[in-house]
């Protein structure tokens, strides 16, 4: 009897928490604040449900109610971000390759890494360029619209991309991004293998994307270091931009011991 109640209650604990992080979720995917309606429609869940964890959620500070009465991500989960950024040596190590690559390409610099199914922006520092594009930090991109992408999953087997890909791969707005599974498969693993990977023009008309994998000791891609720059300037010798980014992610590894 007293095994029957505990698994019960452990039961419930656990769908709370499941609705908690699809409403986290869904605001920070949606990045605006919603209604309660909307996010219960959003998750599928029912809106007495919704409307009782958001409730609980306020309270401690982990969502905000707004004055209209829509919901935003709270201060503390913020809190807990800071903290959980200021240990994680990967983005400690980003950080400080970021700024001497602007420094030294002029260009918008990123550093990519892979949440499930797309592709992430970590940190982002503009160039001092006049050529500007801007990736919110915490932006998500399909796995194949990139050059980060292909990196990030080139260490798997060959029929595991083949299935990835086939369930992932989506055109982009320009129609210029590769989707057939087998091509994408192939230059994934070509590029880790390479150290580098471009993408011109597949994700936003006449940008584009110079990526470098960053490595840990098993030789999996956690991440990348990438300069965003107009596509003619893909292949230009001063400063040569593909040895400045290689290089920067070597440097990357390095620091961190890979």
């Amino acid at each position: 009897m007293t095994d029957t109640k505990s698994s019960g209650a452990r039961r419930s604990r656990t769908s709370g928490i499941d609705r908690a992080l699809q409403i986290f979720d869904h605001l920070q995917e949606a990045e605006q604040e919603a209604t309660a309606y909307e996010i219960a429609r959003a998750v599928g869940a029912p809106i007495s449900t919704v409307y009782t964890i958001i409730d609980d959620l306020v309270e401690k500070n982990l969502l905000d109610r707004n004055r209209d009465g829509t919901i935003s991500l709270g201060r503390r989960l913020y809190h807990y971000g800071l903290s959980y950024a200021r240990n994680l040596d990967l983005l400690g190590a980003a950080t400080r390759e970021m700024h001497e690559l602007a420094r030294a390409s002029g260009e918008t610099v990123q550093v990519c890494a892979r949440d499930q199914d797309v592709m992430i922006v970590l940190a982002m520092e503009e160039g001092s360029g006049a050529f500007s594009v801007t990736s919110r930090v915490g932006s998500r991109t399909p796995l194949n619209w990139s050059a980060s992408g292909r990196l990030l999953v080139g260490y798997m087997e060959e029929d595991e991309l083949v299935e990835l890909f086939r369930r992932i791969a989506r055109p982009s707005p320009t129609g210029r991004a590769e989707t057939d599974p087998h091509v994408l498969a192939t230059s994934a693993r070509q590029a880790l293998q390479q150290r580098l990977s471009i993408q011109a023009g597949e994700s936003d008309f006449a940008v584009a994307c110079i990526a470098a994998p960053v490595c840990d000791k098993s030789g999996i891609c956690q991440a990348t270091m990438s300069i965003v720059v107009p596509e003619n300037k893909v292949h230009q010798q001063e400063p040569n931009l593909v040895s400045l980014v290689r290089e920067s992610a070597r440097r990357m590894e390095s620091r961190l011991g890979w």
